[in-house]
């Protein structure tokens, strides 16, 4: 027959073999994992930038306004300009406010390759250059030879960039040979005029003789000032 107090210490040894059991089991989950090194870290392949392809590309030709354009001239009406009586501006668009790029000398004939909407304007092939320009037909220095309407009619996408003279003095000029009176500053802003490309002569109208003052050569966008007067006083527009 087993003594109970065998029995009790049996008991015991078994109970504590189990809380033991029981805490090293808690203290290996309380445990954090361990980090993985890098070792343990696969390598992540990146994406390379490549060099860009070379990709070929056009050289576009943008034509200017004295340029040739591609018309086909073996489509073209047979047309001409002469200057009869003097020489004739070449303008690079189809108005007196672009600025001269050539003369159409007296006795001198071009072809006629285009007109503006208005058939007032033609372009033509520059003589002996590969340049295009403008020519008014609404001249007596100018004949034409051929049917005009019959050309290709142009549409200008440019304009031309104005031009002003202001009179800055106490007198009033008039303007060679277009025959304008420029009013003195004391009518300002009316002392200031849009005036075509050209060269002018300036004389003062309010002075006995009328003395010339300046000559003046304007092109696009130019602002021109009048500063002295017939008496040879100088003044400055405020």
């Amino acid at each position: 027959m087993t003594n109970p107090s065998q029995k009790y210490r049996n008991f015991s040894i078994i109970l504590l073999f189990v809380l033991l059991t029981q805490a090293c089991a808690q203290i290996k989950l309380d445990t954090p994992p361990a980090l993985p090194t890098a070792r343990d870290v696969a390598s992540i392949a990146t994406e390379e930038r490549s060099a860009p392809l070379a990709t070929p590309t056009a050289r576009v030709e943008i034509p200017t306004a004295t340029e040739i354009p591609p018309i086909p001239t073996s489509s073209l009406p047979k047309v001409t300009i002469s200057a009869v009586k003097g020489n004739i501006f070449v303008r690079r668009g189809p108005d007196m406010a672009f600025n001269p790029i050539d003369v159409l000398y007296k006795g001198t004939s071009a072809k006629v390759i285009a007109r503006d909407i208005l058939s007032k304007w033609v372009q033509i092939k520059i003589p002996n250059s590969n340049k295009t320009g403008w020519v008014s037909i609404q001249t007596d220095y100018s004949k034409v030879e051929g049917e005009i309407k019959n050309l290709p009619e142009y549409t200008p996408t440019e304009w031309p960039v104005a031009a002003y003279v202001r009179n800055c003095t106490h007198h009033q000029m008039y303007v060679l040979p277009i025959q304008i009176v420029i009013s003195s500053s004391f009518a300002a802003p009316d002392n200031e005029t849009w005036i075509y490309p050209g060269t002018y002569t300036i004389v003062d109208i309010d002075v006995p003789g009328d003395p010339q003052v300046d000559t003046i050569v304007v092109s696009e966008g130019s602002n021109i000032d009048i500063r002295y007067d017939g008496l040879g006083e100088h003044r400055k527009c405020p």
